[in-house]
């Protein structure tokens, strides 16, 4: 008897020890809706499941036994951990998830496992699709202008947002802080056309939301970033029968449509989802050119589910073209804007008139593309595999292939000679003091005569034309430690960027008005000859600037390591790279292409490419190590701490080949960074607070300037700078429907060591040492109040950029500027499944006039702030939208 009772235990032991327990049950929220695509997952391990539409999961839990934790998590909900007893019995579970504070939120960048913020030591921001919807943001400025710490100028419009992360020394764009799609850039290697992330890409309605990571192991993962990366994770088709339209008006002349439709592809025991996403739109604002925004953008994927992974393919089309503004003249002393010839005050000094300008150069007639702005046509395709090889291990790999047709229209408003503006009297006496007379007329006819009186202004327009095809992948191992404790990461990412780097340019003769009219002049000079100085509104056919082809390979491994234990969670990590790169520049001759004697030499003769290149090569080897832990002081509050030091390839046009030499003195910019604080979370306040420094070495960066008339590279800088900051996040739940939060930055920084070489004089000197970083503020803030009761919401926000200096030589120092916005709305639930919710966003709602920037092209003297007129780029104007979402 004693034997078979033994027996029996034995066998019982075993039948445990390999026990299979089916979970199943539901997620919703606290009025009983479903939650769909919410996660759910055995902490520590591999094994969990995602929601249908219906709010609905199962899944089977292999070989684990006894007493587990359940991690129940949704964007914009707090995260639900339950106590399971795992030992073979199935578990049927109803979850009620709450909505909840900001660090609750479950993230992945820049990580290997899922986790809140309030879990991760380092800083994450991020934001769902449904505020990011009832924002109308139509630029990443709208969308990242309240994460701590960034500085977001969107006075260009919706493309080519200007970012500045914690102090960092930039030109603008996303230099340091790549645009991520699904955890892929969509440019692998910047610097090679110069051209910005977000050109490639817009938002839409298919996103579950964004994820801002700053600084620590984000250097490490995929693409690699020394500052931070921006994430979108898409929706992936994961439940039945989603769908969405949201249509949208906004003043001056805005339409457009964004929709999303996602399920099941075949029958009900399919395994097997679609997604399909896109928006069209045309706009004619905000600030009136004369030239239209519109375009459209399609995006898709398909997944495919099995017994242990998925593979989902995902796609993108797009054909846009959006107009970009620049700096324009301003008064001098009030930096307000200036009264045109019209009386009216200009925003703008794109012209209309100028689509459909094309000239013969050597090479047969150019057409300026000028009228598409912005514009870019193409798209990716995007392979994403995870595959789990047994419990504890786990295969994700994703391979990406992109291409586009990408031109970018600079209009530099105001970049002449002769004062900005000035009468048509005073610009003739100028150009021709010894004329003994003149005729000057719009384009269009004689008859249409100018005042002398009339301002006229002198602009330069530069057409970038930048094709880019991109190739990227990235492959990595993850091993869970039998204990639960490690999670290790072996990763590989490959990426190769091919790109054109032509330039084309000319200058035009305007009235100073909103999209103005061009200006014919010609004259008589001394000697009794005709001379015809503006032909089509064009007063120079300067042909083209540059004529460039780069590429660039980056090889990187990567292995790292997330540790849990009971209060404690450390991540360290390390990265090497190698990269290598070819620039062949073109060399360019004028020649003369126009034969009327009438005409000056500027309207005669164009440059263009004479057929010869020089090669020149770069490679180079640098590696990145980040430190972080995590301490669990309280169930409210944890401690954190991190520590990296990362290195950024720059942009490989500052290394231009070298005649007779191949190869050039290409090396990696050091950075490092450290930061400590306090998370904090509470059903009622959650927060965070941060001080952080960050050391840049051996930074390349190029001056660019107007000289001879030409947009030219004037000075390559060799930097050092370092950064002190202090960083706070709240957010404070006044009722279940009525919360309030903001964010304070303040950082001090300066520029520590600065040698510039004037490219065009051939000298070298020590300049701008101890002053502050252009365009980089000292105080950054945002305060918001938000209502939602489900039926009707509503909020209130005001962002905070504080003063700065508009270039390295501090001469000139920008205002604060503040931007308040309002939101509005109201859904009425039409049945059980569908909605229809109508809302009101107003950009800008007092009409602030602040100037996010002077005259970057100033080159390395700087801007004056003494003048008559002052060059800035002022931000955009009041705009109100409505909208209309339903969701069925």
């Amino acid at each position: 008897m004693k034997k078979l009772t033994t027996t029996l235990l034995l066998l019982f032991c075993c039948f445990s020890m390999f026990a299979q327990t089916e979970i199943s049950g539901t997620v919703k929220d606290k009025a009983g809706l479903p939650i769909p695509n919410a996660n759910i997952l055995i902490i520590n391990s591999n094994v969990g499941a995602s929601t249908d539409f219906d709010g609905n999961f199962s899944f089977t839990v292999p070989e684990l036994t006894g007493s587990r934790e359940l991690q129940i998590s949704y964007i914009g909900y707090n995260t639900l951990i339950k106590k399971v007893e795992l030992n073979g019995t199935p578990l049927t579970l109803d979850i009620i998830l709450q909505e909840g504070n900001n660090l609750d939120e479950i993230v992945l960048t820049a990580s290997s496992t899922f986790r809140s913020q309030k879990q991760a030591p380092l800083s994450i921001s991020s934001k769902g699709i449904k505020e990011i919807t009832r924002l109308s943001a139509n630029s990443q400025a709208d969308i990242l202008r309240d994460v701590p710490g960034i500085t977001a100028e969107g006075g260009g419009g919706e493309t080519a947002t200007n970012l500045f992360v914690r102090g960092l020394p930039s030109g603008g764009q996303y230099v340091f802080n790549p645009l991520q799609y699904d955890g892929m850039p969509l440019m692998s290697t910047f610097g090679l056309n110069s051209s910005a992330h977000d050109v490639y890409a817009r938002p839409d309605v298919g996103f579950k939301g964004v994820e801002f990571v700053r600084g620590g192991s984000a250097v490490l993962y995929g693409a690699g970033s020394v500052a931070g990366i921006i994430n979108y994770t898409s929706k992936t088709g994961d439940s039945n029968d989603e769908n969405l339209i949201n249509v949208e008006w906004g003043n001056d002349g805005r339409l457009k449509t964004d929709f999303y439709t996602g399920g099941q592809l075949g029958s009900e025991d399919s395994n097997t989802y679609y997604a399909f996403t896109g928006f069209v739109r045309k706009d004619d604002g905000p600030i009136e050119t004369g030239l239209t925004t519109k375009g459209v953008q399609f995006r898709g994927n398909i997944k495919q589910k099995f017994e242990n992974g998925s593979f989902t393919v995902h796609g993108q089309y797009i054909n846009d073209r959006a107009q970009f503004y620049l700096p324009l003249p301003l008064d001098g002393a009030s930096r307000e804007r200036l009264n045109g010839n019209d009386g009216e005050a200009v925003n703008q000094l794109l012209s209309g008139e100028l689509a459909n300008t094309s000239f013969l150069t050597p090479g047969g007639v150019y057409e300026s593309p000028i009228e598409d702005g912005v514009y870019t046509k193409g798209g990716y395709l995007l392979a994403d595999f995870n595959y789990n090889l047994n419990d504890n291990l786990k295969f994700k790999s994703k391979v990406k292939y992109a291409n586009y047709q990408h031109n970018f229209a600079l209009y530099v408003g105001g970049s002449g000679d002769y004062g900005n503006p000035i009468t048509i009297n005073d610009y003739v006496t100028a150009i021709a003091p010894n004329n003994t007379a003149f005729s000057a007329t719009y384009q269009g006819g004689a008859g249409n005569q100018i005042n002398g009186n009339d301002l006229v202004v002198e602009n330069l327009h530069v057409d970038r034309l930048r094709p880019m095809t991109d190739y990227s992948g990235e492959a990595s191992f993850i091993l869970n430690s039998d204990d639960g404790i490690h999670t290790y990461t072996a990763g590989t990412f490959l990426a190769r960027t091919e790109a054109e780097d032509v330039n084309y340019q000319y200058r035009v003769l305007t009235e100073f008005n909103n999209n103005p009219q061009l200006v014919n002049l010609s004259y008589t000079d001394a000697g009794g000859n005709n001379v015809i100085y503006s032909e089509g509104g064009l007063y120079n056919r300067i042909g083209m600037t540059a004529n460039n082809f780069l590429t660039q390979s980056r090889t990187a491994f990567y292995l790292t390591d997330e540790m849990v234990f009971d209060r404690w969670r450390f991540d360290v990590g390390f990265r090497i790279e190698s990269t290598t790169g070819t620039f062949r520049r073109g060399g360019l001759e004028t020649s003369q292409v126009y034969e009327n004697a009438d005409l000056t030499t500027n309207l005669q003769n164009v440059q263009f490419a004479d057929g010869t290149f020089t090669t020149g090569e770069i490679k180079d080897t640098d590696w990145a190590l980040s430190l972080a832990g995590l301490y669990k002081l309280t169930d409210a509050t944890n401690l954190y701490a991190n520590f990296s030091k990362g290195y950024f390839f720059p942009q490989q046009r500052g290394f231009g080949p070298t005649p007779g030499i191949r190869d050039t003195n290409y090396e990696a910019e050091t950075i490092l960074q450290g930061e400590m604080g306090a998370k904090f979370g509470t059903d009622k306040f959650s927060g965070s607070v941060a001080a952080y420094y960050v050391g840049l070495s051996d930074r390349i960066r190029i001056d660019q300037a107007i000289s001879g008339g030409q947009l030219v590279d004037q000075a390559r800088s060799e930097q050092s700078t370092q950064t002190l900051g202090l960083e706070a996040t709240g957010k404070y739940k006044f009722t279940e429907y009525l919360n309030v939060s903001g964010t304070l930055t303040y950082q001090d920084h300066e520029i520590t060591t600065n040698q510039t070489e004037d490219l065009v004089n051939g000298t070298t000197s020590t300049i701008n040492e101890g002053n502050e970083i252009a365009r980089q503020p000292n105080l950054l803030g945002n305060l918001g109040i938000n209502y939602d009761n489900k039926v009707f919401d509503a909020s209130f926000a005001v962002n905070h950029t504080g003063k700065k200096f508009t270039d390295d030589t501090n001469n000139v120092e920008l205002d604060a500027i503040t931007i308040a916005r309002l939101g509005a709305g109201y859904t009425i639930q039409t049945n059980e499944d569908t909605s229809l919710r109508f809302g009101l966003s107003v950009f800008n709602l007092f009409d602030s006039s602040g100037i996010t920037e002077g005259n970057p092209r100033a080159g390395i003297a700087g801007q004056s702030g003494d003048g008559e007129f002052f060059v800035g780029r002022p931000i955009l104007p009041r705009r109100m939208f409505l909208t209309a979402t339903f969701n069925f």
